[in-house]
């Protein structure tokens, strides 16, 4: 069974954050919300310094810590497709999803509710079956696609590793 993710190609980013740009104008977030960031992630020890690049948003992952550490039930994962979706009328705003989400992909706006990416399934439509982000990346860095659960689990370790080793060099 395939699912939908995110696949990202730091080899191909030029930092110009239009993937993070588009996804906030696109669904029209508040200051301080931000459903997709891209991060810097600097290797080494001066001056044998090298640096690489992450563009993260939910990655709607094949085991969802969020889910089960929502105690409302907000948040569910569709079988179908993978898709991990919130109904905001079911969210207390206790942000448990983001003590456990291992991204940092819950946000919260003025309301208290949690909101995050939902692969542009509700909003406006995206044209050519592609989602906002992806469409307004001028180097193919980020692209949608369905994995196969081994290769969502394979991409979903590269991602939070690279997390990992950013929070440990902070």
């Amino acid at each position: 069974m395939s699912e939908l993710c995110f696949v990202f190609r730091s080899e191909n980013c030029i930092q110009c954050h239009a993937c993070e740009a588009a996804c906030k104008s696109w669904r029209e977030l508040e200051n301080g919300v931000k459903w997709r960031r891209v991060y810097s992630l600097w290797h080494g020890e001066y001056p044998e310094t090298s640096m690489s690049t992450l563009s993260v948003s939910c990655m709607h992952c094949l085991v969802p810590s969020c889910v089960k550490a929502c105690p409302e039930g907000a948040i569910s994962k569709r079988e179908h497709d993978g898709l991990v979706l919130q109904d905001k009328k079911l969210c207390v705003g206790c942000r448990k999803c983001y003590d456990a989400c291992p991204v940092g992909a819950p946000q919260f706006g003025a309301d208290g509710t949690m909101q995050k990416c939902d692969f542009c399934f509700s909003g406006p439509q995206v044209k050519e079956g592609k989602v906002i982000c992806e469409m307004a990346c001028p180097t193919q860095a980020l692209e949608s696609a369905q994995l196969s659960s081994e290769q969502k689990a394979s991409a979903e370790k590269s991602t939070t590793g690279s997390l990992n080793v950013m929070s440990n060099n902070q």
